[in-house]
């Protein structure tokens, strides 16, 4: 398990992520590609929050395969299209990840490969 990294003297994290994830030596590490809200058909849901949804099960997806879980992911860096998706975004990774949370980065950016994404995002994991 990462061990969280809290220093006294700088702020708590404005939301539920952690400042800072200790993994131990011999772990493995998995790097997740940003993914993108798509339903296994190939369609895009127009809400935020389900589109942040399906970017975890994706990423819950991937994991698997080397026989990891979300519980696993240490580093999340998530990109949303407007201030008004961070919360769907914030709201989906609450119900994903458990304690402690990842250490995590949320960026407001421009626009995403096709204008129909709202939300992308990419993981780092680390198990035995």
């Amino acid at each position: 398990m990462a061990r969280p990294l809290r220093p006294s003297g700088i702020p708590s994290p404005l939301a539920r992520y952690s400042h800072g994830l200790e993994v131990g030596a011999g772990k493995r590490l998995v790097a997740v590609s940003g993914q993108l809200g798509i339903r296994p058909d190939g369609t895009v849901p127009a809400d935020a929050t389900e589109q942040a949804r399906l970017c975890f099960a994706n990423i819950a997806a991937i994991l698997a395969e080397a026989g990891m879980t979300i519980a696993d992911v240490i580093r999340l860096n998530a990109y949303v299209t407007a201030p008004e998706h961070m919360r769907a975004y914030m709201d989906a990774r609450d119900e994903a990840v458990g304690d402690p949370p990842p250490a995590s980065t949320l960026v407001i950016i421009s626009g995403l490969a096709r204008p129909e994404f709202k939300v992308e995002i990419e993981a780092i994991a680390a198990a035995d």
